[in-house]
């Protein structure tokens, strides 16, 4: 009973984002998702690396020497093999076929199908199950870890505070980290990575982690990066913080010695369909090619329409579904100012800007069908960090109050409206918002989810979610309401200083 009121906090934080997160079912019709579970069904169901036989579902494939192949890095896929090859003697059993017959003649299923469709065949339920529960054990579990790594470290400005909760749940609720904790994308696997990488560095700095945690910091780093290449640009600035946090730095080479199996494997794996080390999926693509072939790979330069569409835009920018993260601007000051955690403070402003310039050097800027700047998401951590920091050192002013209320209000509505109106998450509308998200949801049109399983349709289905979250909500609060008055709320200080000569006796968090 002590470990469960010592990390209340924690699992509030956990079972509340992996709740929603889990309660909706990831887009069947996503050409993104189906690519990577494509290799997934291949690798275990065929053995093999070519998805000659489930491409038709997707028009993200690579065309090479006769056979078809996902064009995607292969990390989110190869996380995924190990899931589907355990549940898939679950998923053949008589009870489940049975199971499946019985989804498959669901109305409240069905009512979201298109009516030009071939309807709910067993395949698709079988399909769909495999997306969900890989979905669910390598995208929803980290992404809901991520929340609470960010309660965590948040702990270097304020020991006991109801703002570390608020911030670890405004990131998880209240960005497009929401829907794309339960997409089977790489975006979240690599935020999860980067971040927890980050984290472990900043404990094994200050003494509160044993040295041996580098090794699996050079992994996490290593992985990120075979799972979204661009993430390079974040975790070349982590390897870099390790390297200068770190009290022995012969530990350098367990940094790098972490790093090389999943080199190693990319190397492996394209070598084995290219015949080439180097990462060529998306130079065999045949869809998007005029873009592909734009500057190197689609990446032309920093321009003003792309950088205000990531960032301002009401098509898909970041500030626009998630205004709440323009705190985040003072909270830079603020950190700056208060002279503490300046090595993290330049990691997590390199993670912000690197990655803008970075999306805004791209014609395919926009993502496609996406909520918000889905590019943007493995930085979004980092300056959620910046934000709680903001909210912690002003947290205690009316105004400041008042101000995270209506954005964060604004927030949860655009995101949650953005994610649940519709089968698909918004196309090229203009305004998707208002011409898109919107009108679905008035018209009952609402993303596949648990509580259609159960029989409810429409925005019905939602009304179980609800239930459970306020209750699981109001039981947290009354349990710990002393431990979190925001009366409570400590000024933003930085960790005590380690003593000298003293690493070995400190407490170790990991």
């Amino acid at each position: 009973m002590n470990w469960l009121r010592q990390h209340r906090n924690e699992l509030f934080v956990f079972l509340a984002l992996l709740l929603c997160y889990g309660y909706f079912l990831p887009r069947w019709a996503s050409w993104n998702q189906n690519s990577r579970l494509d290799l997934v069904m291949a690798v275990v169901d065929e053995g093999t690396l070519s998805i000659d036989h489930y491409y038709q579902n997707t028009g993200d494939y690579a065309a090479f020497n006769g056979h078809y192949y996902s064009d995607k890095a292969p990390g989110s896929a190869f996380l995924g093999v190990p899931v589907y090859a355990a549940i898939r003697p679950i998923l053949n059993s008589s009870p489940m076929q049975q199971a499946m017959n019985r989804l498959a003649q669901s109305d409240a299923f069905g009512a979201t199908l298109k009516k030009e469709g071939t309807g709910l065949l067993t395949d698709k339920i079988y399909f769909a199950l495999v997306l969900y529960i890989v979905t669910f054990t390598v995208v929803s579990i980290p992404s809901a870890l991520l929340g609470v790594l960010i309660y965590k470290f948040l702990g270097a400005f304020a020991e006991r505070s109801v703002w570390r909760v608020v911030v670890a749940l405004l990131y998880g609720l209240a960005t497009n980290a929401f829907p794309y904790s339960g997409s089977f994308l790489g975006h979240q696997i690599v935020a999860f990575l980067l971040f927890g990488a980050f984290y472990l560095a900043y404990l094994i700095g200050q003494g509160r982690a044993s040295l041996r945690w580098t090794l699996l910091t050079g992994l996490m780093l290593s992985y990120a990066v075979i799972t979204e290449y661009p993430t390079a640009l974040i975790a070349a600035a982590i390897f870099g913080y390790v390297w200068l946090v770190l009290p022995d730095r012969r530990w350098m080479i367990a940094l790098i010695g972490g790093g090389l199996p999943p080199g190693l494997l990319l190397m492996a794996y394209d070598w084995a369909i290219f015949g080439n080390v180097l990462p060529v999926g998306y130079m065999h693509s045949e869809m998007y090619t005029d873009i592909h072939g734009q500057g190197f790979i689609s990446l032309v330069g920093p321009s003003l329409p792309a950088l205000w569409g990531i960032t301002f835009g009401s098509f898909r920018g970041l500030f626009f579904i998630a205004p709440i993260l323009l705190l985040a601007v003072p909270g830079f000051v603020i950190w700056w100012r208060q002279g503490k955690c300046r090595w993290e403070w330049g990691v997590c402003l390199w993670a912000v800007v690197s990655f803008i310039l970075f999306n805004g050097s791209s014609v395919m800027w926009h993502g496609g069908y996406s909520v918000g700047p889905r590019y943007l998401l493995p930085m979004v951590p980092f300056i959620a960090v910046a934000l709680g920091v903001c909210v912690i050192q002003w947290g205690d002013r009316q105004w400041v109050r008042l101000l995270t209320i209506v954005l964060g209000t604004w927030s949860v509505a655009a995101v949650w409206a953005e994610t649940l109106g519709g089968q698909s998450f918004p196309d090229w509308t203009l305004d998707p918002l208002f011409n898109y998200s919107i009108p679905n949801l008035m018209d009952g049109d609402v993303a596949r989810n648990l509580g259609m399983a159960l029989g409810q349709s429409h925005l019905m289905s939602l009304i179980p979610l609800g239930v459970i979250l306020v209750s699981f909500t109001l039981l947290w609060a009354i349990a710990g309401a002393r431990d979190i008055l925001p009366s409570q709320i400590v000024e933003l200080t930085g960790p005590e200083p380690r003593p000298a000569g003293r690493r070995e006796e400190l407490h170790s968090d990991v």
